[in-house]
């Protein structure tokens, strides 16, 4: 029979790149590890993989289960968390993940009033812009995803929870800041300040310079919202932010928003979750926390 036993070890070699390092990682000898799967293969009359060199290749049957292993093990490993919360009194645990590089602020100040309402929930928040956040949801890596680029997919859910406009914000004695608004062109010449990205999933590239056939002077990007403003203090360079953190963040500070292009550039947040689980009671709370503060990130 197909256990969570040859499914693990199909994962772990795949992750590890061998049978040895493998091994290690779950515990168990390289004999061992090679006997559990040596018997597999006999009793379905299969192959899983195949030397290739120093390493392993997996087969089309190894290929398949390795797909398997990928989708059955995270909920697994899901459900034994859920159980283990239960067991030690916790109602479950929020795992959110960001894609939204400047909505980490308006996360923490939602996450205050939340973890009040619900001490009995594992609250934890994952930086997921750096990695595939949809793919996470879907993998029970996070519960929550906040995202400003929902999928339309029929396995997760997403909620809008505010709109914002995104602005190109300068220093107050730049050429541009006594402009309304600013074109493609007007950046040719400018050191553009980003989140450490893609330029893929960098709006200001996809919906406004690259349509137009035009490139910053110079890109380079800054780890934290308040670097990227200080730099634009300093006259380092211009940025690309949320509207509403100009009245958060850049009180007092000689800077000025423009918009971007005739039309500007608007986004919203959505809160995706799995579909079906936006009734589980803790996860149904934040979400209506979220609604309810909306714009606004004060208490």
């Amino acid at each position: 029979m197909l256990d969570r036993q040859h499914l693990a070890i199909l994962r772990e070699v795949s992750r590890r790149g061998g049978v040895t390092a493998a091994a290690e990682k779950l515990n168990v000898t390289q004999s061992a590890l090679s006997h559990t799967i040596a018997k597999f293969e006999e009793r379905h009359r299969i192959k899983i993989w195949m030397k290739s060199g120093r390493g392993l290749r997996l087969t089309q049957t190894g290929e398949y289960l390795l797909s398997v292993a990928e989708r059955v093990l995270p909920q697994m490993e899901h459900a034994e968390r859920v159980l283990t919360d239960f067991a030690v009194g916790r109602r479950g645990a929020l795992r959110v993940g960001m894609e939204c590089h400047p909505c980490q602020r308006w996360l923490t100040k939602i996450a205050t009033p939340y973890l009040d309402k619900w001490p009995d929930v594992d609250f934890d928040v994952r930086t997921a812009f750096r990695f595939d956040g949809v793919e996470a949801l879907l993998g029970y890596e996070i519960d929550l995803l906040i995202t400003p680029d929902p999928v339309d997919t029929p396995d997760l859910l997403f909620t809008p929870v505010f709109e914002y406009e995104l602005v190109l914000m300068v220093h107050a004695t730049h050429p541009l800041a006594d402009r309304k608004c600013v074109q493609p062109q007007d950046l040719i010449d400018e050191e553009l300040i980003t989140v450490p990205v893609t330029l893929e999933r960098l709006d200001i590239y996809t919906k406004f310079l690259v349509p137009a056939h035009c490139r910053p002077r110079q890109h380079r990007t800054a780890e934290t919202i308040d670097l990227m403003l200080q730099l634009v203090c300093a006259k380092r360079g211009v940025t690309v932010l949320p509207d509403w953190l100009l009245q958060e963040d850049a009180v007092g500070m000689p800077i000025r928003a423009l918009r971007v292009g005739d039309a500007g550039i608007r986004k919203n947040i959505n809160l995706g979750v799995r579909r079906g689980e936006e009734t589980i009671s803790y996860i149904d709370g934040f979400l209506a926390l979220a609604r309810e503060r909306g714009r606004s990130p004060s208490p």
